[in-house]
């Protein structure tokens, strides 16, 4: 699990692809202080595993359903990516609960001044759409971000200086893929509200036994 508070910004330095899958090396320094094979980490906003490291990078295999899902396929040597690894147990929780497993991706379609801070506004698909609430969470490259505003197909985060210098949302521009995760609460709670009540009495299903089918097959009244 993840807050979406980014720790450090790496750099890509190398794609091996394969058919349907890549393999990342990302440099960095911060993640590497404690990182062990099997860590999760965060790039992006996507959960991926440490299968390989030394002392200034480290590797990740990313699937074909990852690629699909995500903008990680577009990455190539020198891309910057937004890194956080796995929350620590004791940790503070900053940001809002994120998995790592994106539900999608938005296209950035206007980044305007405002001041100290920069409004970007995400235009998105229904499905994800309808998880978006003003005022809620959301991930986006994995930054734990609030929803300012929320539009009939997009929706908008204002980002304040602090966060433009410490992920690499100041390196976008519109037209630009980003990576979306949900809040987790409201899909869990559609799910729940989907299923059949248990306690609710059987519904009542209509036979196709009739008394002509009965006198058909010799049963007299």
């Amino acid at each position: 699990m993840f807050t979406g508070i980014v720790e450090e910004c790496g750099t890509v330095t190398a794609v091996q692809k394969n058919a349907a899958s890549a393999v990342l090396h990302i440099g960095c320094k911060k993640i590497l202080s404690d990182i062990h094979l099997g860590d999760s980490i965060a790039v992006n906003g996507v959960c991926l595993t440490v299968t390989s490291f030394n002392g200034s990078s480290f590797s990740a295999d990313v699937m074909h359903e990852t690629l699909n899902r995500s903008s990680l396929g577009a990455l190539s040597a020198g891309s910057r990516v937004n890194l956080e690894r796995a929350m620590a147990a004791g940790g503070r929780f900053g940001g809002h609960i994120v998995s790592g497993h994106i539900d999608g991706t938005g296209t950035i379609t206007q980044i305007q001044k405002d001041d100290n801070a920069v409004w970007y506004t995400i235009n998105c698909g229904d499905q994800l759409l309808k998880y978006i609430i003003e005022k809620g969470s959301i991930a986006i490259d994995g930054i734990s971000l609030t929803v300012a505003r929320l539009e009939h197909r997009s929706f908008s985060v204002s980002i304040i200086p602090h966060t433009l210098s410490e992920t690499i949302l100041a390196d976008k521009k519109s037209g630009d893929i980003v990576n979306l995760e949900n809040d987790c609460i409201g899909k869990y709670v559609e799910r729940l509200l989907s299923l059949e009540d248990p306690n609710a009495a059987p519904a009542k299903k209509e036979s196709n036994i009739t008394a002509a089918f009965l006198a058909e097959h010799g049963f007299n009244y």
